[in-house]
C-alpha cells in the first residue's frame, strides 16, 4: 500500500506531505483546488511523463517522493531483481522523482538511479490510475485476450505456453523455408564463391600457430651469416685470445699465496675457478653453435613464400589462422546447405506440415479453454454490472473462426483467437465493442466492474479512480460507492469525487484546498475527522452555504454508510 506521498514545488503545490492508510480514501475539494495535481504527482512517481511547465513558478525543480509498504510476496520484487535494484528486507519501497525547470528528469528507487522505462515497469505493479477517459489496458482491445487468459487461470496459461513453444518452432521453420525459396538465384552465385574459397583455404592446409613458427624460422634464416660471424668472433676471443689464459694465471698466482690468507683468498679462488670452467664450457658451446649455422637461401625463399600465402588468406578471410579455419567451417556448411537444397527444402516442408498440425491442435485446445473462461467471465461481469445498477448484457467476442476446424485459419502468436469485450446497455440492441460505449456514466461503472474482477489477478496494491463517478447520480452513484468500498477490502483505493454518496462511504477523507498567501497561490491537503468531515459533506450537499440541515443530512449519510460497511 501507499504509506506516504511528499510533494514539493509541483504546479500550485508548494509543499505537501500526506500519510495514507488501508482501505478506501476519498479526496474532495472545490473545482480547481488542485485535486488532479495529486494524481499527476502519483503518476510521475510510477513513470508518467513530466514536463518543465509542471514545476512551480520561480522554482528550480519539483520533487515527488512516495513510500510503499508491500508484502514479502509481490511481483515488484522479481522486477527489481531483474533490473538490479536493491531493496531491504522490510518490504518498503521508496520512489523519488525530480523534474527541473530546464526540462530534465531523474528517478530513484530506494536511492538508486533508474531510467524512466525501468520506473514505468516498476510502477505498473504498484499503482493503477483510472480516469473518466483513461481506462488503460482494461479498455484496450488489443489487451482483451491477455486479460481473458489471465482470468482463465493456470490450466489455460500452461496451454498457452505449450502453444507458443510450438508456434515459435513453426515460425522458425517457416522463416528458413522462405529464406531458401527467395534466394535460389543468389544461392547459385554464392555456391560458386563458396567452392572457390573452400578450395583456396583447403589447398593451403593451414595449421594453427603456423604463421608464428614460420616468422621465427624466417628470422633465424635471414640472419644466418650475421649469427655465424658473431659466434666465430666470440669463440676466437675466448679460446684463441688471452681470456682463458689470463684467468688461469690469476688462479695460479692466488694458489701460491693461499696459505698466507686462506680465509679471504679461498672463496675468491673458488669463484675464479667456477668462472673459468663456465667460460671453457661456453667456448665449446659457441664452437658447436658456429659449426651448426648454415646459410640456406632456398629454405628462406620457401618460408617467405609460405608466409605470403598465409598473409593473402588473412587479408581475405580473417585476421588469424583460427579465424580463417572458422570461416572455412562456416562456408563449408553453407555450401553443403545449398548443394543439398532440394533435400533440405523437402525436409523443412515436412517439418512445417508437422509443426503446423501440432500448433493447430494446441491452438484448438487453447480456444476451447478460452471459450469456457469467456463464459465464466461474462457471468461475473454481468453480475458486477447488475450490482452497479446496470441492466446490461456482456460477452467476450471471438474473431478468426475458432469455433470449427478449418485448415486455412491463420495462426498467430496467441493462437487462433482475437477477443474483444462486447456490451449492450439497452436490451434488444446489438452488442458493441467495449471501447465504443459512449456514455461516461456507463463507462465508469463498466470499468469499475472489470477492475473489481481483475484486481486480484494483476495484484496492483493501489487503485486510483479520478472522477470516474462523473455522469452518474442517485442509486447508481451509491452503487459505485459501495463497490469501491468493497474493492478496498482487497487493495488500497483512492477516489477523487464530487459526489457525497461516494465520499461518505470512504474510510478516510482528505480535503484539497487552494489559498493565496503573500500573493502566491498554494494548495494544501489535510485529512478530515469528525466535525470537519461533516462540514465537507455538507458543502458537497448544499454548496457554499452550510446549514444545520445540510450538516444533519451529512451526519445521517455517514451513519448509513457505517451501517452499510458494518453489515
Amino acid at each position: 500500500m501507499l504509506r506516504e506521498l511528499s510533494i514539493r514545488n509541483l504546479a500550485v503545490i508548494e509543499q505537501v506531505n500526506v500519510l495514507f492508510h488501508n482501505g478506501f480514501h476519498v479526496l474532495t475539494g472545490e473545482t480547481g483546488a488542485g485535486k488532479s495535481i495529486l494524481i499527476d504527482a502519483l503518476s510521475l512517481v510510477v513513470g508518467g511523463r513530466g514536463s518543465a511547465d509542471m514545476v512551480r513558478y520561480h522554482c528550480d525543480k519539483a520533487e515527488i517522493e512516495a513510500m510503499f509498504d508491500l508484502g514479502a510476496v509481490h511481483p515488484v520484487w522479481a522486477i527489481l531483481d531483474s533490473l538490479g535494484v536493491a531493496y531491504s528486507a522490510e518490504d518498503m519501497l521508496i520512489i523519488r522523482r525530480e523534474l527541473t525547470s530546464g526540462g530534465k528528469s531523474s528517478s530513484r528507487v530506494n536511492g538508486q538511479l533508474v531510467t524512466l522505462t525501468m520506473l514505468r515497469e516498476i510502477g505498473e505493479t504498484l499503482v493503477n490510475i483510472h480516469g473518466q477517459h483513461e481506462h488503460q489496458s482494461l479498455l484496450r482491445t488489443d489487451r482483451h485476450l491477455e486479460w481473458l487468459d489471465l482470468f482463465g487461470g493456470k490450466a489455460l496459461l500452461e496451454k498457452r505456453v505449450l502453444y507458443r513453444q510450438a508456434y515459435t518452432k513453426l515460425t522458425g521453420v517457416r522463416n528458413e523455408l522462405r529464406s531458401m525459396e527467395e534466394s535460389t538465384r543468389q544461392n547459385e552465385q554464392m555456391l560458386d564463391l563458396y567452392r572457390f574459397q573452400i578450395e583456396e583455404i583447403s589447398t593451403a592446409e593451414l595449421k594453427e600457430d603456423e604463421d608464428e613458427q614460420l616468422t621465427e624460422q624466417k628470422r633465424i634464416l635471414m640472419y644466418a651469416e650475421k649469427r655465424m660471424d658473431a659466434a666465430a668472433e666470440a669463440h676466437a676471443s675466448l679460446s684463441g685470445g688471452k681470456g682463458l689464459d689470463v684467468m688461469n694465471r690469476a688462479i695460479t698466482k692466488l694458489n701460491d699465496i693461499i696459505t698466507y690468507d686462506s680465509a679471504v683468498l679461498g672463496p675468491i679462488i673458488e669463484q675464479l675457478q667456477s668462472a673459468y670452467y663456465q667460460a671453457e664450457d661456453a667456448v665449446f658451446q659457441l664452437r658447436d653453435y658456429r659449426d651448426g649455422i648454415e646459410s640456406n637461401p632456398e629454405e628462406l625463399a620457401i618460408v617467405e613464400d609460405r608466409l605470403d600465402t598465409i598473409h593473402g588468406l588473412k587479408r581475405k578471410y580473417g585476421e588469424t589462422i583460427p579465424d580463417i579455419l572458422a570461416y572455412l567451417e562456416e562456408i563449408t556448411l553453407e555450401r553443403d546447405k545449398i548443394e543439398n537444397r532440394d533435400c533440405m527444402l523437402e525436409e523443412l516442408q515436412q517439418q512445417e506440415i508437422k509443426l503446423r498440425e501440432q500448433a493447430l491442435e494446441l491452438a484448438g485446445q487453447l480456444s476451447k479453454l478460452r471459450r469456457a473462461a469467456a463464459e465464466r467471465l461474462s457471468g461475473h461481469i454481468k453480475e458486477e454490472l447488475r450490482q452497479l445498477q446496470m441492466n446490461a448484457e456482456f460477452e467476450v467476442g471471438f474473431m478468426q473462426g475458432s469455433s470449427e476446424e478449418n485448415p486455412e485459419r491463420k495462426l498467430h502468436a496467441n493462437g487462433l483467437d482475437e477477443a474483444v469485450f462486447m456490451l449492450t446497455t439497452n436490451p434488444g440492441e446489438p452488442m458493441k465493442p467495449l471501447n465504443k460505449i459512449a456514455s461516461g456514466g456507463e463507462m465508469s461503472r463498466i470499468m469499475l466492474a472489470l477492475k473489481s474482477i481483475f484486481a486480484e489477478i494483476d495484484q496492483v496494491p493501489v487503485l486510483v479512480f479520478d472522477e470516474v463517478d462523473t455522469g452518474v447520480s442517485g442509486r447508481a452513484a451509491q452503487a459505485i460507492a459501495e463497490k469501491m468500498s468493497a474493492l478496498a477490502l482487497r487493495c488500497q483505493v483512492f477516489s477523487i469525487t464530487h459526489l457525497p454518496q461516494v465520499a461518505c462511504m470512504a474510510d478516510h477523507h482528505y480535503e484539497i484546498r487552494k489559498a493565496v498567501k503573500a500573493e502566491r497561490t498554494s494548495t494544501s491537503v489535510s485529512e478530515l475527522h469528525a466535525a470537519q468531515r461533516i462540514d465537507e459533506l455538507a458543502r458537497m450537499l448544499g454548496g457554499v452555504e452550510i446549514t444545520e440541515k445540510t450538516r444533519h443530512h451529512a451526519q445521517e449519510m455517514l451513519d448509513l454508510a457505517l451501517e452499510l460497511k458494518g453489515a
